[in-house]
């Protein structure tokens, strides 16, 4: 049996077993099921103890790896500029889409405070009551002190001196810069190496986290999991839609031309799951069936295949919103405008692995102030939003590729 479903039956198990436990009324099974919460406390520190290396040294690596400005030229910097774009778009999309969506799901007030009395986080999620002015949130994102902000939890700010410190890392000499890069690059291979041991407990963690989640919150817990379901997948789907005509009138060709080039790709991810293996179909796409220049397929394509991750701009703030709404947290409008920030530049940094997204969703859960103990439980149920979200990665990827390849090439036509 594969990890996700391992992990899918212990979600279900422990959601069962807690509306069980809910339904009977009984103290004795009550307090069976809060103690086993150690155990999903257990799991969430376990995850939030590889956060910091693995954001850091990720978006170190990623930027000192990078061809270039002299390499990469315009095709780089309109690359580039796509990407944010995209990003930002894609997020804003879902900060102001998901608080509409669950808006209508009822929470117990009192048992989303029980949420919040349990969480690990209740430090963090206090503080998110307490709204910073917008000057305190600007002066704040550059940290006077990265070692405290990395201490603190504090990720946006980490994540700015992350970008900065790669970029001035390549521009100094080159054999220094290999010295210390080499040395980001084995913090990277053992922080992705402690993830996969960290993911293959995974099973017992959701079961661990989703008996008293279920115990607290009854048959609501199913309901709300499912419309979180609906959500994400729904908004993944505008956004492929959304992404045909920007495809169209961008690359200067047929919406079928391009449907038809990107559907063997689009496939490949929603059934595998992975950008990374639907690589080859792109390249296939670009360089065949659209005629795109050599540049696209042999060097635009594999790098917004490894960086350019317009799923996760839904993928990361809907849980976000979601896991606020399950809290009873509200969100104002300077930490949404954070969650939206940290997740555009932590997209660039989503690992290759099974749940990487949901780990890459944990920064924000910290730079936002929620408790990251609901990452836990949206690890459960990602299986069905992960493969809409990876179908959206690869379509904005052609997408980016098309356009892109128009503007280098003129005069071509599909």
């Amino acid at each position: 049996m594969s990890l996700t479903m391992r992990v899918l039956v212990a979600l279900v198990a422990g959601l069962a077993l807690g509306v069980g436990v809910s339904m009977s009324e009984s103290v004795l099974l009550t307090t069976l099921a809060h103690g086993i919460e150690p155990l999903g406390t257990l799991f969430i520190n376990a995850i939030r103890m590889t956060i910091i290396p693995l954001v850091v040294s990720s978006l170190i690596v990623g930027v000192t790896s990078a061809p270039d400005t002299r390499t990469i030229g315009r095709l780089g910097g309109r690359a580039l500029l796509f990407m944010l774009v995209s990003l930002v778009i894609a997020c804003t999309l879902g900060v102001l889409a998901a608080g509409p969506a669950f808006s209508w799901l009822s929470i117990d007030p009192a048992a989303s405070a029980a949420l919040r009395a349990s969480a690990t986080a209740s430090a963090s999620a206090t503080t998110a009551g307490r709204m910073p002015t917008f000057a305190q949130w600007l002066v704040d994102l550059v940290p006077s002190n990265p070692i405290k902000s990395a201490a603190d939890g504090a990720m946006l700010p980490l994540i700015i001196f992350s970008i900065t410190f790669g970029i001035a890392l390549s521009h100094i000499d080159v054999a220094k810069r290999a010295a210390v890069v080499r040395v980001f690059e084995g913090l990277l291979d053992a922080s992705l190496m402690l993830v996969h041991w960290v993911l293959r407990l995974a099973p017992i963690g959701v079961f661990a986290l989703a008996v008293p989640l279920a115990a607290k919150l009854g048959l609501s817990a199913a309901g709300a999991l499912a419309t979180y379901i609906v959500v994400v997948s729904g908004l993944s789907t505008l956004l492929i839609v959304l992404l045909y005509p920007v495809a169209a009138i961008g690359g200067r060709m047929r919406m079928g031309t391009f449907a038809r080039a990107v559907l063997p790709a689009q496939a490949m991810a929603f059934s595998g799951r992975s950008s990374l293996a639907s690589l080859p179909a792109m390249i296939t796409a670009t360089r065949d069936t659209l005629g795109l220049p050599p540049q696209i397929a042999g060097f635009l394509v594999p790098l917004l295949t490894a960086t350019f991750r317009i799923g996760a701009g839904v993928g990361q703030t809907v849980p976000i919103v979601f896991i606020a709404h399950l809290y009873g947290i509200p969100l104002g409008p300077a930490q949404l405008a954070t969650v939206a920030m940290t997740a555009v530049l932590v997209s660039f940094s989503v690992p290759g692995i099974p749940g990487g997204t949901i780990i890459a969703m944990v920064p924000v859960l910290m730079a936002a102030g929620l408790p990251i103990e609901g990452a836990g439980i949206m690890l459960g149920v990602d299986t069905i939003p992960d493969m809409f979200r990876t179908t959206a990665n690869v379509t904005g990827d052609l997408t980016a590729a098309v356009v892109l390849g128009a503007r280098e090439q003129p005069a071509h036509r599909a």
